[in-house]
């Protein structure tokens, strides 16, 4: 997922697709444990996403901190 594409959804959205992205992620780490992986990049690509989430949603924190001043 696009940082732009992710800009686009509201917070509440963002909160949404970090719990998605988690379950993803812990799906990912059960295959792996039975050894029943369907795509190793997976695990990479959740983890990059909840990243790039959580930099957006500190960015808006940011941002209305500092409006509020």
């Amino acid at each position: 997922m696009r940082a732009d594409e992710i800009r686009e959804k509201s917070d509440a959205e963002l909160e949404q697709l970090i719990v998605e992205k988690t379950d993803d992620l812990m799906h990912f780490r059960m295959q792996s444990a039975t050894g029943v992986v369907d795509d190793v990049r997976a695990s990479r690509n959740a983890r990059r996403d909840i990243a790039r989430v959580h930099t957006i949603l500190n960015e808006r924190k940011r941002k209305a901190a500092g409006a509020g001043k």
